[in-house]
């Protein structure tokens, strides 16, 4: 009977390996790009037919809890990407004023979490990426954040997909870089070589008085836009076709928990800490779920 069980593990741990390579293979083939400008548009539609017609397919798939949001009726919003950007109540994620504690800037599942190994952080088992490559080149930024520390967090589908500050900080800078379109899911991580700094991304860096961190919100199949509070949508369609700065904010104080950025469609964000500045909670690993404004780290180094 456990060898049966064994056996049947075996094969349905191959049967997920097949199916990841098969559909990392076929996102090389598909036209990412065109089937997201399709996406953005379909779900910007007000047309009632259409909303509704898109809502059934997602509501089908999908189990949300719009108890949570300040409009609890899925189709009273004027489009799906409405709903899917809904805002929640207030009292639906309390965020700790504590400002020795770091928290998360969303609602996902950490991909990964842990120590930037000099320029390289884990994607996924036995596969690394480069900081400066997901940094854009930005030797300074790379630098900065050399030897640090990161989490990745992806969005699923059903997730709340507003972004949050995990502190108090300043805008320092905005880059946007275009970039492929493949799925963040794991199953692509697991196949796709340095995909978060392959795929399309805004890289924003942000100081404080205690610590300096970067939120890289990476870009992923059917993500129409990503958008900032402080200079709107930074990567509208059509796509802009080389990196760019983008000058609107900078100097923006944000306090911890307020938005900072919109995923139009869910993805993952990437956060990079400083070099020893910042404690991961211990009982984090691959795989937890996270809540914004749920502790993920305290901040090491003390008020300058």
């Amino acid at each position: 009977m456990i060898y049966g069980r064994w056996q049947h593990a075996d094969t349905q741990e191959a049967k997920a390996i097949v199916n990841a390579k098969l559909f990392a293979a076929l996102q090389h083939l598909l036209p990412k790009h065109g089937l997201s400008r399709l996406m953005y548009s379909l779900a910007r539609s007000r047309q009632p037919w259409l909303k509704k017609l898109t809502l059934d397919i997602f509501l089908h798939h999908f189990s949300v809890n719009m108890h949570e949001a300040v409009q609890a009726d899925p189709y009273a919003y004027e489009s799906f990407n409405a709903f899917f950007t809904r805002a929640l109540k207030p009292s639906a994620r309390p965020v700790t004023p504590d400002p020795d504690v770091l928290v998360s800037p969303v609602d996902g599942t950490i991909s990964q979490i842990g120590n930037i190994e000099e320029d390289l952080i884990i994607q996924a088992k036995g596969h690394h990426y480069s900081l400066l490559a997901l940094l854009a080149g930005n030797t300074e930024l790379a630098q900065r954040y050399r030897g640090g520390q990161f989490a990745c967090i992806y969005l699923a589908p059903y997730n709340y997909h507003r972004i949050h500050m995990p502190l108090a900080a300043t805008v320092n800078s905005t880059t946007y870089v275009p970039g492929e379109l493949f799925s963040v899911n794991t199953a692509t991580a697991r196949e796709v070589p340095s995909l978060f700094a392959r795929n399309e991304r805004v890289i924003c860096d942000f100081h404080t008085s205690r610590a300096k961190f970067a939120m890289v919100f990476v870009g992923a199949l059917f993500v129409g836009s990503i958008e900032t509070v402080w200079a709107g949508e930074i990567n509208p369609v059509p796509r802009r076709k080389a990196v760019m700065n983008v000058e609107a904010g900078r100097g923006t104080q944000l306090n911890k928990g307020a938005e900072a950025v919109r995923f139009n469609m869910g993805s993952t964000v990437v956060l990079v800490t400083e070099p020893n500045r910042i404690q991961w909670n211990s009982e984090l690993h691959a795989g937890s779920m996270v809540k914004l404004g749920q502790r993920i780290g305290t901040l090491t180094t003390p008020f300058q």
